[in-house]
């Protein structure tokens, strides 16, 4: 049984009386101890994934259908009181985008550790200080850090601490959203090099949302290409970025420059994303397509699985059909 299993997952915005589809029928497993990238433009829906994932969608948000287990407990339908006690921060946890931003500025670090120590374990104010401690150390800090406010610390000291209030109740899986934008590149690789450590250390599952296609590569076990709010291709590391199938998955990883192997022009993609309120009909990325067929525009392409690959796109379903 996996860890978590996430089946057609919809997730929906209301704004200004439309009704956009930001997550619509996203699908995928990860083990414990993996690791999952998510990738894909600005307004994929990949944010918005992590959000239903800890129900912490904003108040025009709403999970529309599918389904979310961890540990074969479907959590999509668990009412928030109970989730709040039984699952935030007890399985899955998260790395909010913007440390700074998700510090609160009256309060010490050492305050914020505690709180849900106190308010989930109900131990001693004497423990709690400790347990934050260690958990301060584990990931680099010393623990002085725990008597000091958020604007008393670096960018990535503060990040640091932000990993660590997602450790503090040794939860499963930790969702890291952008972990290191706004950072200089020296501590992006302190602070990737922190995540690898704690994953193989304590087993920990990692799904690194970005938008960063080298970051993926130094962390993930498997990846997932989104686009337009779909799961267009999901499968092992090696197997998306040796062998992309889908046209957007390929063309995503031509923009990257490479430092190694045969020199090559890099790409880009024409176009725009689709406005979600109202999404073009049939494959969403046929607009923007090199590829496209007639039949792209007018029908949801199926999900061809090769090995551990999945593909939504109308290619490799001619393929297989001939």
């Amino acid at each position: 049984m996996p860890l978590l299993d996430v089946e057609d997952l919809q997730t929906y915005y209301t704004a200004r009386g439309d009704v956009v589809k930001a997550v619509d029928g996203v699908s995928f497993q990860i083990e414990k101890g993996e690791s999952l990238g998510i990738a894909g433009e600005s307004g994929c829906g990949k944010t918005t994934l992590g959000l239903s994932l800890m129900k912490l969608l904003p108040p025009n948000g709403w999970v529309s259908g599918g389904k979310i287990r961890i540990d074969g407990q479907d959590i999509a339908t668990m009412n928030e009181n109970r989730f709040r006690k039984e699952v935030r921060w007890r399985k899955i946890s998260t790395i909010f985008q913007g440390a700074m931003s998700a510090l609160n500025p009256v309060y010490t670090i050492g305050h914020q550790l505690e709180e849900p120590l106190l308010y989930h374990q109900k131990i001693s104010k004497k423990d709690a200080e400790s347990k934050s401690i260690d958990v301060l150390k584990s990931v680099g800090m010393n623990k002085d850090v725990f008597h000091r406010y958020p604007h008393e610390l670096s960018g990535g000291m503060k990040q640091r601490v932000i990993i660590a209030m997602a450790l503090i109740l040794n939860p499963k899986i930790v969702i890291a959203d952008e972990p290191t934008t706004a950072l200089d590149v020296i501590v992006q690789a302190q602070v990737i090099n922190l995540l690898k450590k704690l994953k193989r250390e304590q087993g920990l599952s990692i799904i690194l949302i970005t938008h960063d296609l080298g970051l993926i590569s130094e962390i993930a076990d498997k990846v997932g290409i989104m686009y337009a709010g779909r799961m267009v291709e999901f499968g092992s590391l090696e197997e998306v970025y040796n062998s992309p199938k889908h046209p957007y998955t390929d063309k995503l990883l031509k923009s990257v420059p490479r430092l190694k192997g045969r020199k090559r022009k890099l790409e880009f993609i024409p176009g725009t994303p689709p406005d979600l309120t109202n999404p073009p009909t049939g494959c969403r990325f046929h607009p923007r397509c090199h590829k496209v067929m007639e039949i792209c525009s007018r029908q949801d392409p199926p999900t061809i699985i090769q090995n551990t690959q999945k593909t939504a796109c109308w290619l490799y379903a001619k393929r297989s059909e001939s």
